[in-house]
């Protein structure tokens, strides 16, 4: 069965998710800066340590800031080889979309904590980073053989 096409090139879609990912970074971010307010400024001084005095939804949302930026940084490198190699599937383009939606989800759930719903979503952005890494080198290596 094969995905339906999308009203925008793949490249663009893309492009999009990356500047989308690159977004969601911070989002959860907002949760752990509101704590650190209530805890006060003080505690400024050292902000690494402030985690520890955090309540345990900020210390989440703090955790998912983290695993945010180290998702990205493979997500961002698969979607920009399939870019550059010019992969134009509609495959591709919804695994970019898929990547977003479940690292927009990841966050909300991982404060929530429920984990069993987090860890799919985190096997989802996987499977999604992975499938544009795959994709880009069997499609470099058909339109150009290694010899």
């Amino acid at each position: 069965m094969a995905l339906p096409a999308l009203p925008f090139p793949t490249p663009v879609v893309l492009l999009y998710c990356i500047a989308i990912a690159s977004v969601l970074i911070y989002l959860p971010f907002l949760l752990v800066a509101y704590s650190r307010v209530q805890i006060g400024f003080e505690a400024l001084k050292m902000p690494r340590s402030m985690v520890d005095k955090l309540p345990d939804s900020a210390k989440r949302a703090n955790a998912a800031h983290q695993n945010a930026f180290e998702t990205f940084l493979t997500f961002s490198v698969a979607a920009l080889m399939a870019y550059v190699t010019g992969l134009d599937s509609p495959s591709a383009a919804w695994a970019a979309i898929a990547f977003v939606v479940a690292r927009t989800i990841y966050p909300i759930v991982y404060i929530a904590d429920i984990p069993l719903v987090r860890s799919l979503m985190f096997g989802i952005g996987s499977f999604s980073t992975a499938t544009l890494f795959i994709q880009s080198i069997i499609h470099v290596t058909r339109s150009a053989p290694l010899s």
